[in-house]
């Protein structure tokens, strides 16, 4: 039972109906979308501004109650589950789109406005977001930057931390940081903000942020292209760079494994004559559809004729780019297919991806004969993606994350590319920081949160 005192001064600070407690917290508050056990919290509060943000963390500081704040609770890391005896801090309600400069391509929001809602705004004005996300409906602004969140369109704009200009924070204490300046120019010190992407909701609740947008492209080229090996991946890659410089705006690669489960699951048809080892999906953004179709038809020929693309589609319209990319986005089919998946979102120097691949393909056959694993990613961005049918390694997840994260570590990439932390990854945070780097950032995580108050238990203990 939640010490009553706490619950009235909860209520004085966010208002009545911005507080539930115990039982009455929906049951999608307890948990995200990582599958981690559900913790009921001590009580779910939905402020409505900053001002109430910084009231309630006030309350929470002189009673000494955790904070978990939560987003569109689409995490995969279980960044957003609420730990027992804390309550959950919810920013739904904070979910205005605020203001739009065209002139300066920037705008303002509150962390709980949804992606799709502030790209919706963009589009209104012919700009874009630089990143999008599959949850781009459900997840929040906030979640985004607390996770540094990636998904497409990384290779062109960067991850959600390139594409902050300025934020709005309140710490643990509730006091106030209004760092909502949109120059790109502004060398005065520490940039704080940074401290706080990235960071899990651990140092402080962002509540709201200035994002850089991005003009609108007047045209788009989609092509699936078949490769041969990865290192042809690469010799692609580097030659549509070189051709369009900062207009590749995805490059997916597919190995056969994913690509096979992707059109059974899916039910549908081989895209090219015959099966290849791989599969890269790509866009290119240009200013002429007639011209980007000609420029990546020539393109093409050049690489098969240098033995790199052995065949391709070109979309020739929108509906057939929105079929190629259905072979891409069968991650949804994951959970439906695989009983249940062990899902791996790494990255490693780019050159290494390939041979890393193969290393973990190897050890997961030679430990479980006939195991179910497949393997796609960005990869244009370093990032790679495996996922492992559990039932198929006897459902043991932990034996696969020791393979998988040891190698990783070997080949000196990273545990996260862009899914963070949270608690599912904090037993190997050790494979990609020194003990040099967690010294610096529990000390970071002391001085801004000197109670160990703000989402206790995650990224470390």
């Amino acid at each position: 039972m939640a010490d009553a005192a706490f619950i009235d001064a909860l209520i004085a600070a966010a208002g009545a109906d911005a507080v539930q407690v115990g039982d009455a917290v929906p049951l999608h508050h307890r948990t995200d979308w990582s599958g981690v056990t559900s913790v009921q919290p001590v009580a779910l509060v939905r402020p409505r501004s900053t001002d109430a943000v910084a009231a309630v963390l006030r309350v929470c500081s002189e009673f000494r109650v955790p904070v978990v704040p939560q987003g569109g609770l689409t995490g995969m890391a279980g960044g957003a589950v609420p730990v027992a005896g804390a309550i959950a801090l919810s920013l739904g309600r904070m979910n205005a789109v605020e203001s739009l400069d065209t002139a300066a391509s920037t705008i303002t929001v509150q962390a709980g406005a949804t992606l799709q809602a502030v790209q919706e705004a963009a589009a209104a004005q012919g700009l874009q977001v630089g990143v999008d996300l599959g949850a781009r409906g459900s997840c929040q602004i906030g979640g985004n930057l607390a996770t540094n969140a990636g998904g497409n369109g990384v290779l062109q704009f960067g991850m959600m931390r390139e594409q902050a200009l300025g934020l709005e924070v309140v710490l643990a204490d509730g006091t106030v940081l209004p760092m909502l300046r949109p120059m790109i120019k502004n060398n005065t010190g520490y940039d704080l903000k940074h401290f706080f992407i990235g960071a899990e909701g651990t140092l402080g609740v962002i509540t709201r942020a200035v994002l850089r947008l991005h003009p609108a492209p007047r045209a788009k080229a989609t092509v699936l292209v078949a490769l041969g090996s990865f290192e042809q991946s690469l010799a692609l890659l580097g030659r549509l760079q070189a051709r369009f410089p900062g207009a590749v705006a995805a490059f997916e690669l597919m190995w056969r494994d994913f690509v096979a489960a992707s059109l059974h699951w899916q039910s549908l048809r081989e895209p090219f004559d015959a099966p290849h080892p791989f599969a890269a999906l790509v866009d290119v953004t240009g200013s002429d559809e007639d011209e980007l179709r000609a420029a990546i038809e020539e393109l093409l020929g050049e690489s098969m004729e240098a033995g790199e693309a052995l065949d391709a589609v070109i979309a020739q319209s929108q509906a057939q780019a929105r079929t190629l990319w259905k072979i891409r986005e069968a991650t949804a089919e994951l959970p439906a297919h695989m009983h249940p998946p062990i899902n791996f979102d790494v990255s490693l120097p780019m050159a290494e991806i390939g041979r890393f691949a193969d290393t973990c393909r190897s050890a997961l056959d030679a430990r479980w004969p006939g195991n179910i694993a497949v393997f796609f990613g960005h990869v244009g961005d370093s990032n790679l993606h495996i996922s492992v049918d559990a039932g198929t390694v006897g459902g043991d997840e932990h034996g696969v994350e020791k393979l998988v994260y040891d190698q990783v570590a070997t080949f000196g990439g990273s545990v996260s590319a862009e899914h963070g932390i949270g608690t599912h990854k904090k037993p190997y945070l050790g494979a990609s920081r020194t003990p040099a780097e967690l010294a610096a950032m529990r000390a970071i995580k002391q001085a801004l949160d000197p109670m160990g108050l703000m989402n206790p238990g995650k990224l470390f203990d």
